[in-house]
């Protein structure tokens, strides 16, 4: 397939580079594998990597930001997930006490 597709393999390339860049384990090192992202991108040309080259400008400093903080708000949103799920399954609750208590149950039962 890629050597079917010009686009196909450069998009598969660009891709390659871009986990080599999330891998990095700083930001140091992922700000250099970020310029050699962009670069590759560039050289590709591939019309659908400009919306993530304008992403990845606009966002630079907060992801480079996060290679050095080791928190995350993984959990937070997946509770907040869980809470939209068990929402959209109940089709309204008749009062808070329900709501609460399902979430609380499910989240507890998840979290341990």
């Amino acid at each position: 397939m890629l050597l079917v597709s010009r686009d196909l393999r450069e998009a598969y390339l660009l891709k390659e580079v871009f986990y080599k860049f999330m891998e990095s384990g700083n930001s140091m090192r992922a700000k250099e594998r970020l310029r050699e992202f962009r670069l590759h991108t560039y050289v590709a040309g591939i019309p659908e990597f400009e919306a993530c080259l304008t992403m990845l400008q606009n966002w630079e400093r907060y992801i480079l930001n996060a290679f050095d903080c080791p928190y995350s708000n993984g959990f937070t949103e997946g509770v907040n997930n869980t809470i939209k799920v068990i929402k959209r399954i109940g089709y309204g609750y008749r009062n808070f006490r329900n709501l609460r208590a399902r979430i609380l149950a499910t989240v507890n039962d998840s979290a341990g």
